[in-house]
């Protein structure tokens, strides 16, 4: 074990790293009935997508802990789920194995520009008050899951009209502390802080199960999603190789008019697929040393996996294909894996727990499922308030340094994306540098990326 995962060279142990996988499985472990909840919508059957959630994450997360020796999890994508239900399916009218195909291809362009270090230019391009501002901002964007979660944060439309026409424009509050979930998410939030502060070993873990335990007197923690084990078997076959069937990639360029949609769809996937990546790996992994000086400098300098971020980024750039290979939407690096290394997770090991974790739950769904919301929520805030240190970083009295790592840094929580996040500060750190006459210090592919993301949100508003 020490041998394969060099635990003392990472300064933790075995019993850390399982800990860590523990806290960080829980904290994720939402996405095993929320992404069949949502992409069974499609008409794609409920226990197939269970299914294939289940072991896409499982290899995801098993490639990352034993080829790359990072503590990152993957599973499907919240976000990228119900842009493939809601917008490729509902909006633009595909069959959802033409959606799982344009997921497939996805994986496949995230496949090639890893191999091509396509991504590690990206990961050098980014200046270091953006790298911290990155951090930072993921650790807003962990906290404000946390209290969406359990709508700590409540949005009011302005009048009745707006309501009654699904209108977006709402005030934002702090809702009425007279729901259980909130007391729940409350009684959370204080033992993890309490046991954190204090240096409890495992105080995040500690922290969801007895929240758990809290949960069952009041109602909250139940076995009501239940899953048939048989039902999610027999229905497997649907969505695994979809996209090779008839229904699938040999009809879906079948009309000429729609390729360029397509091809749309399919830019907008990787787009968003990819900076959530870097993300999650530039604002967790830099800052807790996962990511070494050394490994930045293999990074530049190597050739092949020479590097713990090449093979991380290679790990998660496979797991879209294999995903929807089974049947599900693009499965990605998840955020809630700074949980896990909050908790000590420096290695492999924890992903490998994680992995095995995910096994189990095939069996022990019920019982996984029966963790609410609420018992994970306060150890995601305690999470985001560890990593929002990254911002002491920034020069917030140098203005032209100040507005992109503000716009990075909020837009991730504003927008609920990572991406989206990365996306205003690379766009306001060109147009300051701009400003300054100095644009021919950013590097040419900031500017490409940038100009990305313009065509991204053009794409969106087409959509």
């Amino acid at each position: 074990m020490e041998k394969f995962f060099h635990l003392k060279e990472n300064g933790t142990n075995v019993s850390t790293e399982i800990t860590a996988g523990l806290t960080t499985f829980f904290a994720m472990s939402y996405i095993i009935v929320v992404n069949p909840m949502i992409l069974s919508k499609t008409g794609m059957p409920w226990g197939g997508v269970f299914l294939a959630t289940i072991i896409a994450a499982i290899i995801g997360t098993l490639v990352m802990g034993l080829f790359a020796n990072v503590p990152y999890a993957q599973a499907a994508g919240m976000g990228l789920n119900a842009f493939f239900t809601f917008t490729v399916c509902f909006g633009l009218g595909f069959t959802w194995q033409h959606a799982m195909c344009m997921v497939f291809l996805c994986g496949l362009i995230n496949i090639l520009i890893t191999v091509t270090k396509i991504r590690k230019m990206i990961i050098r391009a980014i200046p270091t008050s953006l790298q911290h501002a990155i951090g930072g901002g993921i650790g807003l964007f962990v906290a404000y899951v946390g209290m969406v979660n359990v709508d700590l944060i409540k949005f009011t439309p302005k009048d009745d009209k707006a309501a009654k026409v699904g209108a977006i424009p709402a005030i934002p509050g702090l809702a009425v502390l007279k729901n259980p979930v909130l007391w729940l998410f409350l009684i959370g939030l204080i033992l993890a802080i309490v046991l954190t502060v204090l240096n409890v070993r495992g105080s995040l873990l500690i922290s969801i199960v007895v929240t758990t335990i809290i949960g069952i007197p009041m109602g909250l923690t139940t076995m009501s999603n239940s899953v048939s084990i048989m039902g999610a078997f027999h229905d497997l076959p649907t969505t695994f190789c979809a996209i090779f069937s008839h229904e699938g990639f040999p009809t879906l360029f079948a009309k000429p008019s729609l390729i360029p949609l397509v091809l749309i769809t399919i830019f907008a996937f990787s787009m968003s697929d990819t900076f959530d990546t870097l993300g999650t790996f530039i604002g967790t992994g830099r800052r807790t040393g996962i990511f070494s000086e050394a490994d930045e400098k293999a990074l530049e300098n190597g050739s092949g996996f020479s590097s713990k971020m090449d093979r991380a980024l290679f790990a998660d750039s496979i797991a879209t294909s294999v995903g929807a290979i089974f049947g599900t939407s693009n499965t990605t690096t998840y955020v809630e894996s700074a949980a896990g290394i909050g908790a000590g997770g420096r290695t492999g090991l924890t992903s490998v727990v994680v992995s095995i974790c995910f096994a189990l739950s095939i069996v022990l769904a019920p019982v996984v499922s029966a963790v609410p919301a609420a018992a994970t929520a306060g150890v995601l805030v305690v999470v985001g308030c560890m990593m929002a240190s990254s911002l002491k970083e920034i020069a917030w009295d140098d203005i032209s340094e100040a507005i992109p790592a503000f716009f990075a840094a909020v837009f991730m929580a504003f927008s609920y994306s990572i991406s989206y996040g990365i996306a205003a500060g690379f766009i306001m750190y060109c147009l300051v540098m701009t400003c300054k006459k100095r644009a021919k210090e950013v590097h040419p592919m900031l500017w490409i990326v940038s100009l990305l993301f313009l065509l991204d949100f053009v794409a969106n508003a087409v959509l």
